[in-house]
């Protein structure tokens, strides 16, 4: 049951990611893809700064968009050079 929360919440954390930095989704696999990478970068980021997210899906959920957009922004600008 865990990886399946897991999934759902890389999908609706990379499709959140995706509205606000793209201004649309990028494709359900897409969007799990960067959703499982920033929630790995949200969680890093998060305990880096010594910020709590609290326990359950709604931390997890925030900690994963906020690593998901940091994660789109740093894509951005590695694509623009």
């Amino acid at each position: 049951m865990n990886i399946l929360l897991f999934i759902i919440i890389g999908v609706v954390a990379g499709y959140v990611a995706g509205k606000l930095v793209k201004g649309g989704g990028f494709g359900l696999v897409v969007n799990l893809l960067v959703g499982i990478v920033g929630g790995v970068l949200g969680g890093w980021l998060f305990r880096f700064l010594g910020i709590g997210t609290g326990t359950g899906i709604i931390g997890s959920l925030i900690s994963a968009i906020v690593g998901a957009v940091a994660f789109l922004w740093i894509l951005s600008f590695l694509k623009k050079k």
